[in-house]
């Protein structure tokens, strides 16, 4: 599933010419975006053995990403983006499976120096937490309080629809009775924005 997203997500990547582009006239303000990422970091919740002798682990800041949302240019230098997003590492066999899933909401302001760069922070409400399993996995099962992180992160637009992002998102997660969860990351994504 891992080479699958990221094959995908290097598609996405690849059609975005590399260049800087001239600002379009007359654009909204405001847009909509969608797009999806992959991350890896955290620390490791559970770890899953393959009757073949794989191994795979889930990590609380790992692996794939979908996002939506809305897009605002207060001016050309200045813009504000909200977001919802579904956060999930898994892995899944014949006779069991484990899965990390989050539901982030993000609000990120960013300053704009050129028309294809721009630098942001902001704030990441991470709602639901939850590691879960069946079959012969069973018995994994954690619900961790939603959790506030600081995020910030760098945006490329080789074209002026798409952009291509590098984050860092600082996020722990905690529950009761368990030892505190380091669940930052780094990410790497692409936005299509319309």
């Amino acid at each position: 599933m891992k080479k699958i997203v990221f094959a995908a997500l290097l598609a996405t990547l690849g059609c975005a010419q590399a260049q800087t582009y001239a600002p379009v006239p007359a654009q909204s303000p405001t847009r909509f975006l969608v797009g999806m990422g992959v991350s890896g970091g955290g620390d490791k919740l559970a770890s899953a053995q393959y009757t073949n002798g794989d191994t795979y682990d889930i990590h609380a800041g790992s692996v794939l990403y979908f996002t939506a949302g809305v897009d605002h240019h207060f001016t050309p230098q200045f813009s504000l983006q909200g977001t919802v997003n579904y956060h999930v590492d898994t892995t899944r066999a014949k006779n069991g499976d484990i899965k990390f899933e989050r539901f982030p909401i993000e609000l990120i302001g960013y300053y704009q120096p050129a028309p294809a760069w721009r630098v942001g922070g902001g704030v990441r409400y991470t709602s639901s937490p939850k590691l879960s399993s069946s079959g012969v996995a069973s018995g994994l099962d954690v619900s961790f309080d939603n959790t506030t992180s600081a995020v910030v992160e760098a945006e490329y637009f080789p074209t002026p629809r798409v952009g291509i992002k590098l984050r860092y998102v600082n996020e722990t997660f905690k529950a009761r009775g368990y030892q505190d969860v380091d669940g930052s990351h780094v990410g790497l994504s692409a936005n299509f924005y319309f």
